[in-house]
């Protein structure tokens, strides 16, 4: 392999990284990488290195910077540059998130168990009535973590299939498609803001008008970034971990039987899943606003630096045995939310929800299975949010 060997590549197996992933990950745990325009950067892929660096003050979320490394062509919109949080730098990102914090607590977010439970037993009511062979992307996957965000943030579901479709397109659509898709969405938004502001709801983007847009503390168009941001994040990386969780479940049968016979054991075959499947396969794009020193390399300012969650959640001097999936193991821990002040803000909900979308599907339908191999399952991504178009099961 060269020097710089390509990056993104792609999956040929749902919930396994890349074939030539585990060169790139011998070859670190920091090392350049050759991105899709010819340009380089540093990927880091050990997880220690990935937490050192990803606190470290001399990095830069700033996407308009001329230099910030671009993973796709689709991430070159102006919209891509800008996002709210994710592409922005304290003290801007640290009054944001000390706004929206409360909102996605963990006691927020326990609170919400009973609706949650609810809505996922509705669904899987769904698939039992559909029968088999059931898509479980459209009837689970998909429809569960927009209707939760759509509930928390205020957002009318009756346009789900607007957003889930525009979403879809700005994490995976070529570079038209996500632009065109993107604007949609700001539009959209935009519009469903100054509603708010007329008439605010009990929903978060109600909440967020009431305690911070009317006393002058966040303004309309920063309010409309947020939301375009909670909207897409929430639903993309939440639905594409179900399908492939399912998957990974259904591929390990001694391991779902284990989880069968003690659904004690739900959060932490959540948290190996989550190390395992690295539904983002890259946890932080970023710029060096001055020079780095990490594992006897120099970043130099200027210098764009990957974070590869896949590569450092399967770091075999962190790990013990890391390709295996095995969800007794202790040695859990991973970078699958990011680390310091990046770190996933909805973490929380996520991880509630896997747990009871894991918890009501194999124990209701203890005999679930695939109903297509699993090579031959239709899967999109490189680089960015790993999905699996469509997950025919039966029972």
């Amino acid at each position: 392999m060269s020097a710089a060997p390509p990056y993104p590549q792609k999956r040929t197996c749902p919930y396994q990284p890349p074939a030539g992933y585990r060169e790139i990950g011998e070859q670190g745990p920091v090392l350049k990488v050759t991105l899709f325009d010819g340009r380089e950067a540093w990927m880091v892929t050990g997880y220690k290195e990935s937490r050192e660096i990803l606190t470290h003050p001399n990095l830069s979320s700033l996407r308009t910077h001329p230099d910030f490394p671009i993973v796709a062509p689709r991430f070159r919109s102006q919209i891509a540059r800008s996002l709210a949080l994710i592409a922005m730098d304290p003290p801007v990102h640290d009054t944001y998130r000390r706004f929206l914090n409360p909102h996605f607590s963990l006691k927020q977010v326990r609170a919400m168990r009973p609706e949650l439970e609810k809505l996922v037993s509705g669904y899987v009511d769904t698939i039992i009535d559909h029968g088999a062979p059931a898509d479980l992307v459209p009837l689970l996957a998909v429809p569960l973590p927009s209707l939760v965000i759509c509930r928390h943030l205020g957002v009318p579901y009756e346009d789900h299939d607007f957003f889930q479709d525009a979403s879809g397109k700005v994490m995976l659509g070529t570079e038209e498609e996500s632009a065109t898709a993107a604007q949609e969405l700001v539009d959209y938004i935009d519009a469903l803001v100054t509603e708010q502001i007329k008439t605010p709801s009990d929903g978060l983007l109600g909440r967020l008008v009431r305690e911070r847009v009317v006393p002058g503390d966040l303004g309309h168009d920063e309010l409309v970034s947020i939301a375009l941001v909670l909207l897409i994040a929430a639903h993309e990386t939440t639905s594409s971990s179900l399908a492939l969780g399912v998957i990974t479940l259904l591929e390990h049968p001694e391991q779902l039987a284990l989880l069968q016979q003690d659904p004690e054991r739900l959060p932490g075959a959540v948290e190996e899943l989550l190390r395992y499947i690295a539904t983002t396969d890259l946890v932080a794009t970023r710029i060096a606003k001055g020079d780095i020193e990490i594992a006897g390399h120099r970043i130099r300012e200027g210098e764009g630096v990957l974070v590869s969650g896949t590569l450092a959640n399967r770091d075999q001097g962190v790990h013990h045995d890391p390709d295996t999936f095995d969800i007794l193991r202790e040695d859990t821990h991973h970078v699958t939310f990011g680390f310091g002040i990046h770190q996933c803000l909805g973490q929380n909900l996520a991880r509630l929800e896997l747990e009871i979308a894991f918890k009501e599907l194999f124990s209701r339908l203890p005999n679930l299975r695939l109903a297509t191999p699993v090579d031959e399952l239709p899967i999109l991504g490189a680089g960015t949010v790993q999905r699996v178009l469509s997950l025919p099961v039966e029972w």
